[in-house]
């Protein structure tokens, strides 16, 4: 403890102190003895007897220790002799605003100056007002420099934050080497120990803080060239000094062999005490090592400081480990919700599709928001989006396992609103407080029309052709996992050229609006939009989705973001072509017929052969297990599709045939001679379908 004298003790006649104690701790309570008269004047304050006047500062000082009865006639007790007396406010007592002395580098009690043993040489040295501030000085920085390199999250910005710490009011430069690859939680490193150079810091040499010049620091032009990967050999003086974990001066004898192993040979550091090698141990290993320098002109490295770069070390160690497990926990969760969410949408025949995902925060990127496109039978396609409570990795796999449900429900072709009651079903198994909310909708480009069903979510939006934006009056229905409740669906028009979205609440819900304020504001900037590019041209949809996504305020970011975009081509009634054929003998060579006209009148005459055959085909096995009227039909969009529907539900299966087989070997032509083919189990039955390429 520090201790100030009291005006009354500093008034006290030399010969009137007792003698020092024998026990050493009695140093640490008296304040040093002036070496000459007049030496206690140095620190006498205003109001203080001066020379002439010392007797009657003895009385004073006897009568505060020793007074006569006071008014209720009880003797004050006997201050101890080393006990600090509060000052009075009377003359005696020190001005406020008045300043102690200044630190003076060398003075009596400050470290190293004679007459002031050294903390560590186990003599007592009573602390003076020197030592007292540069400890001070010491813990308000170390304080500041391990409050900065805590703020960090990630690895460059807890590296940034001790370099920034140090320089310059630690040290003068710094090189900071991380293992490389750095090992993540318990991982055992397998191969040799390298350390690589991750930063560098270092004051200017031209310039300092008062616009002056200042000498070059020795090492600053080998900063720049300082060796860029090191390994650490079994048992080399660097190996010693980072299973040490202690810092060493540079001058101690491992650290002559450490420092040029680390910095490579032939690079020149200060010498003295002017640089620190201090290791950065994580939890369980040693992660890397920091370089601390200091200019020739600049005082030297003392013994305090070594503790000060172990501090520095230590917290950026230990925040360098929790940045790399943040790190394998962010890669974990994006790489969740990557696989959750579609990595690209299907190329559906007769609509365009766009989609954005947007996480909650950087440091919240899983959620449960999804959506999906999903082709069906008939060149329909369902789009699907879903809202999952929460934004934890829990959510995330509720979302994963919803989505997969919606997907498997989506190829048995069930309608909309029998969707959402399987998916219901699904989140009450998977839990009792598993909710969600989720739209799904048909789109069928024949028909120009869609079939929509929603179950709580927010409703869509669908942008005309001529700039007109309106919100589809869907029914709202209950959240999936309310249980007990029917979904009603709803069929609409889809014209062409039209532009649907889908999105989730967290676009249009936020602190500061309400979800129908945001629907409203959605709609605006749509039309807003679409007036760009005139009545006659719909906007392009990426560049629509990134309209969408800048309506969002710097703090309308309370949720994630699911957005699906889908622009409604159709199909033209000339490009198709549908019959209805009854399963007879003669059936197939009358579809080769009408595939054949349908080609002519659309002048693709050179796709006749394969078209028949395939065809041919595709109708044979049709007509072979079918009781009831299969259906043909051929779409021509960018492609030539055909489809063949039965009611037979058993799917085809590709097989090789035997040499002995009369059949086996039309669905083998089909997979050689087309672009894609596929098979889809309906309510009804099944479509077996193939495409080929127009030229």
């Amino acid at each position: 403890m520090t201790e100030h004298l009291s005006p009354y003790e500093g008034r006290k006649a030399p010969a009137a102190r007792p003698p020092a104690p024998a026990d050493p701790r009695g140093a640490l309570l008296r304040t040093p003895e002036p070496e000459a008269p007049g030496a206690g004047e140095v620190n006498a304050l205003p109001g203080q007897a001066r020379t002439g006047e010392q007797d009657a500062g003895s009385e004073h000082a006897q009568s505060s220790t020793a007074a006569p009865d006071g008014p209720g006639g009880h003797r004050p007790r006997p201050v101890p002799e080393g006990v600090p007396v509060q000052p009075h406010s009377g003359a005696g007592a020190p001005r406020p605003g008045a300043e102690l002395p200044a630190a003076v580098p060398g003075a009596v009690g400050a470290p190293g100056a004679p007459g002031g043993a050294e903390r560590r040489s186990g003599r007592p040295r009573p602390p003076g007002p020197a030592a007292m501030r540069r400890d001070g000085d010491r813990l308000r920085f170390v304080g500041a420099a391990t409050r900065r390199i805590a703020r960090g999250i990630d690895l460059d910005e807890i590296v940034m934050g001790l370099c920034r710490a140090t320089v310059p009011t630690f040290s003068d430069a710094i090189l900071v080497y991380l293992r490389d690859p750095l090992p993540v939680g318990d991982e055992r490193p397998v191969g040799p120990l390298l350390l690589r150079l991750r930063r560098t810091d270092r004051i200017p040499e031209d310039h300092d803080t008062d616009g002056g010049t200042l000498p070059a620091l020795q090492v600053q032009s080998d900063l720049a060239t300082a060796s860029e990967l090191c390994e650490v050999r079994v048992n080399s003086a660097l190996d010693h000094v980072l299973r040490g974990v202690r810092p060493v001066f540079a001058d101690s004898a491992v650290a002559l062999g450490a420092l040029p192993e680390l910095l490579g040979a032939g690079r020149s550091v200060p010498g003295g005490q002017r640089a620190i090698l201090a290791p950065l141990r994580g939890r369980r290993r040693v992660i890397g090592a920091a370089v601390f320098l200091r200019r020739p002109d600049r005082h030297p490295f003392e013994a305090d400081d070594l503790l000060v770069a172990a501090q520095l070390a230590t917290h950026s160690a230990l925040g360098i480990d929790k940045a790399v497990l943040y790190g394998r926990e962010a890669y974990i969760a994006d790489e969740l919700q990557r696989t959750m969410l579609p990595e690209t949408l299907p190329r559906a025949t007769g609509v365009r599709l766009a989609s954005r995902y947007l996480p909650a925060a950087e440091t919240a990127r899983v959620g449960g928001d999804w959506y999906d496109a999903i082709p069906l039978p008939g060149s329909r396609v369902a789009l699907v989006v879903g809202d999952v409570m929460g934004h934890s990795m829990t959510s995330a796999a509720i979302m994963g396992q919803l989505r997969t449900t919606a997907q498997t429900l989506a190829g048995l072709d069930l309608p909309p609103q029998e969707v959402l009651h399987h998916l219901d079903e699904q989140a009450q198994r998977l839990g009792s407080d598993r909710m969600a909310t989720c739209l799904y909708a048909v789109y069928d480009p024949v028909s120009h029309r869609i079939t929509i069903a929603n179950a709580g979510h927010p409703p869509p939006v669908l942008l005309h052709l001529g700039g007109r934006a309106e919100v589809l009056r869907v029914p709202p229905g209950a959240p999936i996992g309310v249980g007990g409740v029917d979904f009603e669906a709803v069929e609409l028009d889809a014209p062409a050229g039209a532009t649907l979205l889908l999105y989730t609440d967290g676009l249009v819900e936020s602190r500061l609006r309400d979800v129908w304020t945001g629907i409203e504001q959605l709609r605006e900037r749509l039309a807003a939009t679409a007036q760009l590019t005139g009545p006659d041209h719909p906007p392009p949809l990426e560049a629509l989705c990134d309209e969408v996504l800048d309506m969002l305020g710097p703090g309308d970011r309370d949720d994630d973001i699911a957005l699906l975009a889908a622009r409604f081509d159709g199909i033209a009634p000339s490009d198709v072509a549908y019959w209805f054929l009854e399963p007879e003998d003669a059936t197939p060579s009358r579809a080769r017929r009408l595939a054949r006209s349908a080609l002519e009148r659309w002048g693709l005459t050179d796709l006749n052969d394969a078209v028949e055959l395939l065809v041919s085909e595709v109708v044979t096995n049709a007509v072979r297990y079918a009781t009831r009227p299969i259906t043909l039909r051929l779409l021509r969009t960018d492609v030539l599709r055909c489809e063949v529907g039965d009611d037979v539900p058993q799917l085809p299966r590709l097989r090789q045939a035997r040499a002995t087989d009369e059949g086996g070997r039309g669905l083998y032509l089909v997979n050689r001679l087309a672009r894609r083919w596929g098979a889809t189990r309906l309510s009804t039955g099944k479509v077996v379908w193939f495409e080929l390429n127009q030229s």
